[in-house]
């Protein structure tokens, strides 16, 4: 049994967002010391890992460990609905999740099927990485938006001291470079140059539930998958997404 509930309804639809922005089906496993999930989307491209502590709730009450799988895209959809000043609870209700908008004007129920999903992905991939940048969410945003109109891919370059940007297709070419002292990006270790291209539409994707005034952090090696990091209010998210690699 376990009854959970959140203050601010909206902020949740923000961490499921950054699940469902990848996969459409997923596990959340309720423990006593917070909520877990970690998935493949369907393509096998990449892997999300989502944690949050017991602490980001106003009212955490599990007995036990339990599992929970949900439709994820029905589950942002439901959560959608959230209204300002809504408080939202979360409880079992036999096979099914019982959620709970409580507002000013009044309660909103919901219930949504669990189901059986198999079991989710043991490993995470293990990479040695070359090049670690923080850099800011908005500035990402933007700078992967340069790339959209030139090419379905975007490379990242790094040397010592520097992070380039790079894209090439059918409308133009683009190359953008930030020093590692710049004010978009607070750090940058890179102990080899590295040199990796991805999927521009699986990395909008990861981003997208970032706030803008966050800080990624992107870790990734030569023809390697990379991983991304960022926060939302105390959840952590991460990312491994493989490297796009012409055929």
């Amino acid at each position: 049994m376990f009854e959970i509930k959140i203050d601010n309804a909206r902020y949740w639809k923000s961490c499921v967002d950054s699940i469902v922005s990848l996969v459409e089906e997923g596990t959340f496993n309720i423990t006593k010391e917070g909520i877990t999930l970690k998935a493949l989307d369907p393509s096998v491209i990449s892997m999300v890992l989502f944690s949050i502590p017991n602490k980001a709730f106003s009212k955490y009450d599990v007995d036990k460990p339990t599992s929970v799988g949900l439709d994820l895209t029905n589950f942002a959809k439901m959560l959608s609905s959230a209204r300002l000043e809504e408080q939202l609870i979360m409880k079992d209700s036999g096979n099914k999740l019982a959620i709970e908008f409580v507002g000013p004007l009044g309660k909103r129920r919901f219930k949504l099927p669990i189901l059986d999903i198999k079991k989710e992905p043991e490993k995470e991939p293990k990479v040695t990485f070359e090049s670690t940048i923080d850099i800011r969410g908005d500035t990402l945003k933007e700078i992967l938006k340069d790339t959209n109109f030139l090419s379905e891919n975007v490379g990242f370059r790094t040397e010592k001291n520097s992070f380039m940007v790079v894209a090439k297709g059918d409308g133009g070419e683009l190359e953008e470079e930030y020093a590692g002292n710049s004010e978009s990006i607070r750090k940058l270790d890179v102990t080899k140059p590295s040199s990796v291209t991805f999927k521009l539409d699986y990395l909008q994707r990861i981003i997208s539930a970032c706030p803008q005034d966050s800080q990624i952090k992107m870790s990734f090696k030569t023809e390697e998958p990379m991983r991304v990091d960022y926060k939302i209010g105390d959840a952590d998210v991460s990312y491994y997404l493989a490297p796009y690699i012409e055929s």
